[in-house]
C-alpha cells in the first residue's frame, strides 16, 4: 500500500504546529512539519518527530482499570462508566454538586474538545469547580490585557522594528515564533532586539541583553515608563484620544527613577534609559513575554498590566508589529456550557479571577483545591476527575497536593498513561492521543495572532480500547441522565456543531483546505472607528475596576516575598535564588518522559548554576547536590553554565525523579489572581 500523507496539527503544546503525518497500512510511521502552515512554517520540534513512538508506546493505557487489592484490575467500559456515574450521584446527594472538582491539565489549552466537554459536564452536574492550568499560568496575562483594553491583544513581533523578548527562551519553548523573529532580523525589518532575562539565552546574541534580578520585572517596567514619559517620548496624540488615566500614571512613575530601580533590579540606570528610548522611538514595537515567566510571582498580574501600559503609552496598539486585536472565531457548544452553578472555591478571595464586567470565567482557583479537601474550606471537595493532567507533579507543594488526592473519597483519571496522579486514582480511563481522533485546530488565533483554522484529522484508529475525550464525557453524562447536554452520536457531529457558527464546514476543510484556511482578515487601527470594550470605551491606564475591588489601580512594584530585602532573616539560611519551570524541547510539563528517543537527548533532571556559585559550594558539573527551601528538599545533578546569573539556581519542573514542586508552596499568592510564587524563592545547596 502506498504511503499516505495526512495534513493535521499537533496539540502536544501551545504552539500547535502544522504536521504532515505519514501513514503506511494504517500505521503512523513518520511526522514532518507542514511547510504551508502559516504559524509553524514547516518547523517541528523533537516531540513532534517522536509522535509515532509516543502513540505506540508500550506504556499506553489500553483499557479501563480499577484499583483492587493494592493493584490494578482490568474492567469493561460499561462497568467503569456505571461505577463512576453511581459514585458521582451518591457524592452529589450526600455533599452537594460542588463536592466534585474536575481538573483539566495543560493539554486542555490546545484540545478545545477536551476543555469544552469538561465544562459541559461541570455545568450539567452543577459543580462550579473546574480546575485548570488557567489557575497558575496564562489567564493572568489575559485578565490584565482585558482589564486594560477590554479584549485580549496579541503581540505581532514579526512585523515590528523593535522587539523586547521578556523572560522567554524561545529557542527551547516557541521555535515557531523564534524563527519568525530570526527571519525578521535577517531581512533587516527588525532593527532592534532586546532580551530581558536572568539567563543569557541564545537569542540575546542577536541584540541587547539585559540581565535582571528575578522577580523585579515590574520595577524595570515602571522605570522605563518613567523615562518615556519624563522625556516626552510617549505618543501624545494616541494617549490623548484613546486612553484614560495617563496623568495619574505620569505622576505615579516619578518615584521609579532609573537610579532607584537600578539598585532593585541589577540593571544599570544607563541601560534602563537606553532600552526605554529604543522601545519608544523605534516603532512599531512589541513586547513578547514568556508563557508564565512574569505571571508566577506575588505581583504577576501587575507585571502584565505594566507591560500593557508600556505598549499603550508608546502607541504600539492595534498597529502592524504592535499588540493587535484578533478577529476571534465563534465556535459552537458555548450555549451548552451551563454556567449557573454554585460558588467556586476562590470566588470570595479572588473575585476578579472569576469574572468582571459581566464576563464570568468558568474556572475555580486550583491553588485552593487542597484546602477544600483537607480543611473543608469553604466546603468539602470529596471527588475529583482529572482529564489530561498530572497535578501531583505540576501543582505547587506536591506533598500537600498528594495528601489531598489521597484523602478524596473517589478519583477518576482520564489519560494515555498511568501517571503519578493516575497511580492514586480509583478508576483510570484510557484516552485517545490526538492522532486517533478528529477535532478543530483553532488555537493558532489565540496564541499566534493569526486567524487560521485547521481540521485536526483522525490519522490512525484508536489504540486498544481507548476513547476520545468527548465520548468519555458524553457516556458518563448520559448515565447520569444529562443526555440533553450531550446530543452528539459521532465525532463528525461534534465537529459540525463546533464549526456551524463559523461559516466553514467540515467538508470544505477536508476537501478544499486540508492544510487549513484563514477564517477572517486581520484588521488594524480599529480604535479609529470602534470603542474599546472597557466600561469607559477607552484604554484604561488607571483602572477603576481594580480600585473598586481594593487593588492598586496602577501597577506598583512589590518585592518578592522571599528575598534578601523582604526576608533578610530567611536569606541568612537560604542565600540563593531558586527559579523553577525552565523548559527544554524534549518535554511538555510531565509528558513524554517515557519516550526513549527523547529520553536519550534529555536523560535526567539537572539544576543549572553559574560556575562561580557552584565553586563556592565545592560543586562541579555532574556532581549531585541537595537543594533545600523552607518547604522541602530534593537531590539533583549539577550543570554549570555562565549563561545564568550568579547566585541563581534554575530547576525544571515535571521530573518525578527530582520534583521541584516539593520545594514550592501554594502560598503566598498574587492578590488579584491567586497565582502561586514559583519564580523567586530562596534556597540553599549542599554537595552530596
Amino acid at each position: 500500500m502506498a504511503l499516505k500523507v495526512i495534513k493535521s496539527d499537533c496539540i502536544m503544546c501551545i504552539n500547535s504546529c502544522g504536521i504532515n503525518a505519514y501513514v503506511d497500512d494504517g500505521r503512523l510511521v513518520r511526522v514532518e512539519g507542514m511547510p504551508e502552515h502559516p504559524v509553524s512554517e514547516g518547523v517541528i520540534c523533537p516531540r513532534g518527530e517522536a509522535l509515532p513512538e509516543y502513540v505506540y508506546s508500550p506504556d499506553r493505557l489500553k483499557y479501563p482499570m480499577k484499583k483492587a487489592g493494592g493493584g490494578w484490575q482490568r474492567i469493561s467500559w460499561n462497568e467503569a462508566l456505571n461505577t463512576i456515574a453511581e459514585k458521582l450521584q451518591a457524592i452529589k446527594e450526600k455533599h452537594g454538586a460542588e463536592a466534585l472538582a474536575v481538573y483539566n491539565g495543560s493539554i486542555g489549552t490546545e484540545n478545545i474538545e477536551l476543555a469544552t466537554f469538561a465544562q459541559i459536564f461541570c455545568g450539567a452536574y452543577g459543580t462550579p469547580n473546574l480546575l485548570s492550568v488557567e489557575g497558575n499560568c496564562f489567564r493572568s496575562r489575559i485578565m490584565a490585557r482585558q482589564m486594560t483594553f477590554g479584549s485580549y491583544l496579541i503581540e505581532e513581533p514579526w512585523n515590528a522594528r523593535c522587539v523586547i523578548v521578556w523572560g522567554q527562551n524561545m529557542d527551547r519553548t516557541r521555535m515557531t515564533m523564534a524563527n519568525k523573529i530570526y527571519k525578521a532580523l535577517d531581512s533587516g525589518t527588525l532593527e532592534q532586539l532586546i532580551v530581558i532575562d536572568p539567563r543569557r539565552i541564545p537569542m540575546a546574541e542577536k541584540g541587547i541583553y539585559i540581565r535582571i534580578r528575578p522577580g523585579t520585572d515590574c520595577a524595570l517596567m515602571l522605570a522605563m515608563l518613567n523615562v518615556i514619559i519624563a522625556e516626552g517620548l510617549y505618543d501624545k496624540d494616541f494617549v490623548e484620544k484613546y486612553t484614560l488615566g495617563f496623568n495619574q500614571l505620569a505622576e505615579h512613575v516619578k518615584s521609579y527613577s532609573p537610579e532607584k530601580v537600578a539598585e532593585i533590579t541589577w540593571v544599570p540606570a544607563e541601560d534602563i534609559r537606553r532600552i526605554a528610548r529604543l522601545f519608544a522611538t523605534v516603532k512599531p514595537a512589541s513586547i513578547v513575554p514568556g508563557t508564565a515567566a512574569l505571571d508566577q510571582h506575588i505581583n504577576g498580574f501587575q507585571n502584565n498590566r505594566a507591560l500593557s501600559l508600556l505598549q499603550t503609552v508608546t502607541g504600539n496598539i492595534d498597529i502592524p508589529g504592535g499588540w493587535v486585536g484578533m478577529p476571534y472565531l465563534r465556535l459552537g457548544a458555548r450555549e451548552l456550557r451551563v454556567t449557573e452553578t454554585g460558588e467556586a472555591i476562590g470566588a470570595k478571595e479572588y473575585p476578579l479571577f472569576h469574572g468582571f464586567w459581566g464576563r464570568k470565567a468558568p474556572f475555580s482557583q486550583e491553588m485552593l483545591f487542597a484546602d477544600a479537601v483537607l480543611e473543608r474550606k469553604p466546603y468539602p471537595i470529596t471527588a475529583l476527575i482529572v482529564n489530561g493532567g498530572n497535578p501531583v507533579l505540576t501543582l505547587p507543594d506536591s506533598s500537600r497536593i498528594k495528601q489531598a488526592l489521597e484523602k478524596l473519597d473517589f478519583m477518576v483519571v482520564i489519560d494515555l498513561f498511568l501517571t503519578e496522579t493516575a497511580e492514586l486514582a480509583d478508576i483510570v480511563l484510557p484516552a485517545c492521543s490526538f492522532p486517533e481522533k478528529s477535532g478543530v485546530g483553532y488555537v493558532y488565533g489565540v496564541t499566534a495572532g493569526i486567524p487560521y483554522l485547521l481540521l485536526r484529522k483522525k490519522i490512525i484508529e484508536p489504540i486498544g480500547e481507548s476513547w476520545a475525550d468527548w465520548k468519555i464525557w458524553t457516556e458518563i453524562g448520559r448515565r447520569m441522565s444529562y443526555g440533553e447536554f450531550f446530543p452528539w452520536q459521532t465525532e463528525e457531529e461534534v465537529i459540525d456543531f463546533f464549526l456551524e457558527p463559523s461559516g466553514l464546514t467540515r467538508e470544505q476543510l477536508e476537501r478544499d483546505h486540508p492544510e487549513g484556511a484563514f477564517y477572517a482578515e486581520k484588521k488594524y487601527r480599529t480604535y479609529q472607528t470602534n470603542n474599546y470594550r472597557t466600561p469607559s470605551g477607552k484604554i484604561e491606564i488607571y483602572s477603576e475596576t481594580l480600585k473598586e475591588n481594593g487593588y492598586d489601580p496602577l501597577p506598583v512594584y512589590v518585592e518578592p516575598s522571599q528575598s534578601p530585602v523582604s526576608a533578610p532573616e530567611l536569606a541568612k539560611d537560604y542565600p540563593l535564588i531558586l527559579t523553577t519551570g525552565a523548559r527544554i524541547p524534549q518535554y511538555t510539563h510531565t509528558q513524554f518522559r517515557n519516550i526513549s528517543t527523547l529520553k536519550r537527548a534529555a536523560v535526567e533532571p539537572v539544576a543549572e548554576i553559574h560556575p562561580d556559585t557552584a565553586a563556592q559550594y565545592g560543586l562541579a558539573d555532574g556532581d549531585m547536590m541537595r537543594v533545600e527551601t523552607n518547604k522541602g528538599q530534593i537531590a539533583i545533578k549539577v550543570k554549570t553554565t555562565e549563561d545564568l546569573a550568579p547566585g541563581i539556581i534554575s530547576i525544571p519542573h515535571g521530573w518525578a525523579e527530582a520534583n521541584v514542586n516539593l520545594l514550592t508552596s501554594l502560598e503566598p499568592r498574587d492578590p488579584v489572581t491567586g497565582y502561586a510564587e514559583l519564580k523567586t524563592l530562596l534556597c540553599r545547596i549542599k554537595k552530596i
